[in-house]
């Protein structure tokens, strides 16, 4: 079974950069992609990108498209995958609890994604 655990939020201001980690430990039965979402207070958990197993197919909301980018690095037995969220350029918008998630595949709607982190509060200062 595959547990996830996000780190790397903070306080920090408008304009800042920030690097979000998810690690995935325990070795999955089949490849699998990951994704990262954020919830803001009061709203709905949205869309923020996702990268394929291999790390080659990103995708983004159009939100963050030119400012937030993805990576991935799997280990060599499969047992542990970690995954990358830069944010550049960060606004009070991006205020919000990001949670990493796997899915068999590329999405963007939660209900695509299997397993979750508990999530890392990001708050942008204006």
């Amino acid at each position: 079974q595959v547990q996830l655990v996000e780190s790397g939020g903070g306080l920090v201001q408008t304009g800042d950069s920030l690097r979000l980690s998810c690690v995935a430990s325990g070795r999955a039965r089949t490849a699998y992609a990951m994704g990262w979402f954020r919830q803001a207070p009061g709203k709905e958990r949205e869309f923020v990108g996702a990268i394929s197993w291999s790390g080659i197919d990103t995708d983004y909301a159009d939100s963050v498209k030119g400012r937030f980018r993805i990576s991935r690095e799997n280990a060599r037995d499969n047992a542990k995958s970690t995954m990358y969220l830069q944010m550049n350029n960060l606004k009070p918008a991006d205020t919000a609890v990001y949670s990493c998630a796997v899915a068999p595949g590329m999405g963007y709607s939660i209900h695509e994604y299997t397993l979750w982190g508990p999530g890392t509060q990001v708050t942008v200062s204006s």
